[in-house]
């Protein structure tokens, strides 16, 4: 049986987008140290994301955008990014985990969530890092576009320094204007 681990990664932060991913593995070709992507460093991250994809069956990244987050919601927006993350897989799974505990709507494949379980399920925690790794690489571009907010440390998180840079600088176009720290930045 096939299954597709599937996690996202920034629906906390208040700018960019929120990245899915979605994995199956190879039984043939086990994978070490695969583990829910906040318990891992930077560099283990890194070296496993090449890995995945190097040795897994199939595997997607996609993101609903921030202008989608603030048109749908964060978790409508999450739940889009799963499903393209799903969409475009090369093979169909057989079924779909998810961590958390909601079913993404769209999926049309037999689909269970799992509270934790990107440090559960191999699939899932492989699906963690690759979102992981592609949304910070995201703050990374973004922090070279506009250094001044510190993206590159904070990763678009509501942190003291994130606060101080939009009230110094204002709110940039990628910022989700849905989330009441950025609504209040800009008088709405």
């Amino acid at each position: 049986m096939k299954i597709a681990g599937v996690d996202e990664a920034g629906r906390g932060p208040l700018v960019g987008s929120v990245v899915a991913a979605a994995v199956i593995l190879d039984p043939n070709n086990p994978i070490e140290g695969l583990n829910d992507s906040k318990k891992l460093t930077e560099k283990k991250r890194e070296k496993l994301f090449i890995e995945i994809q190097e040795k897994a069956l199939a595997w997607s990244i996609a993101e609903a955008t921030h202008a989608e987050i603030d048109e749908h919601n964060i978790l409508q927006a999450t739940f889009l990014a799963m499903k393209r993350a799903v969409a475009s897989l090369n093979m169909m799974p057989d079924k779909v985990i998810v961590d958390g505990n909601h079913i993404p709507k769209g999926i049309e494949i037999s689909c269970e969530a799992i509270i934790g379980g990107d440090a559960l399920h191999a699939e899932i925690s492989a699906a963690s890092i690759l979102a992981k790794v592609t949304r910070d690489r995201q703050m990374f571009e973004l922090d070279a576009q506009y250094p001044e907010y510190g993206f590159a440390k904070h990763k678009g998180y509501p942190t003291k320094a994130h606060f101080t840079a939009i009230e110094q600088f204002g709110v940039i176009a990628e910022h989700r204007r849905s989330y009441a720290p950025v609504k209040r930045a800009l008088g709405l």
